[in-house]
């Protein structure tokens, strides 16, 4: 028997059917209720509803590419996402990121505190990410990289200092709104580890493309785009982490 969702749009009222609890979304996997957090029909139905609700989601974060590898590059890695964009934004202010600045200019902006949520904060790593972003922007100087597909512009990425997998795949999801990628962070992998559509044993530093192979193809078994269920995990799991914390200590029902 099939499950009802409902979303609620204004005054009206919108209803989305999805399989069986009981059945299989993936060999091994039911798709459990949609109201259980963090089952793959909870996903399935969260994705469906803000796509309703708010239409498409916007990723961009930057106003180029040049700026777009800017952000991505001075987020993640331990820094708080508000922080990252915070410091993006004051970099930005600058005018800065028009140009090739050298790594002393950016890191005298990244030095001063800001005010992030209330609070003054200083961001981590300003020397080493100042460099990053400095030999960043000169490699995207008059370049034009590949995009004729997400993988595309991500591997072009990886040839840039201090950007990885997880970072390169970041910023071409943003940039181009790619399902082709997949943005393996610790909440990505915690979901996947809790809804058994990732493979424990497999490490990001080691099987980063068979682990997202695996995220590709639970997206496609939900009949969701990979950008938007990314998205979506990242935001839900960010905000459990009590509730994930919990998930994880408690002792497998197999």
């Amino acid at each position: 028997m099939s499950q009802c969702g409902t979303v609620f749009v204004g005054h009206s009222v919108v209803q989305v059917q999805f399989p069986s609890a009981k059945m299989e979304v993936l060999p091994g996997i039911r798709w459990g209720a949609i109201e259980a957090f963090p089952t793959p029909a909870y996903w399935a139905y969260q994705v469906v509803a803000r796509r309703i609700v708010g239409g498409p989601p916007k990723h961009r974060l930057g106003r180029s590419l040049a700026e777009e590898v800017v952000a991505c590059v001075l987020g993640g890695h331990g820094i708080p996402a508000e922080t990252g964009l915070a410091a993006f934004r004051s970099l930005r202010s600058t005018g800065l990121l028009g140009g090739t600045p050298t790594a002393a200019a950016l890191l005298r902006i990244l030095e001063q505190p800001m005010v992030v949520g209330g609070r003054t904060v200083h961001y981590r790593f300003a020397s080493r990410k100042a460099k990053y972003v400095a030999k960043a922007l000169q490699a995207l100087d008059g370049v034009d990289p590949p995009q004729s597909s997400g993988r595309e512009l991500r591997d072009w990425l990886l040839h840039l200092d201090g950007v990885g997998y997880k970072t390169a795949s970041w910023i071409a999801r943003n940039w181009m709104d790619a399902d082709d990628v997949a943005i393996l962070d610790i909440h990505v992998l915690r979901a996947g580890s809790l809804g058994g559509f990732l493979n424990n044993n497999l490490t990001v530093e080691r099987n980063y493309l068979q682990l997202e192979n695996e995220f590709l193809n639970f997206a496609d078994a939900l009949g969701v785009r990979a950008a938007e269920l990314d998205a979506v995990i990242w935001q839900e799991m960010s905000l459990s982490s009590r509730t994930v914390r919990r998930l994880l200590a408690a002792p497998c029902e197999c």
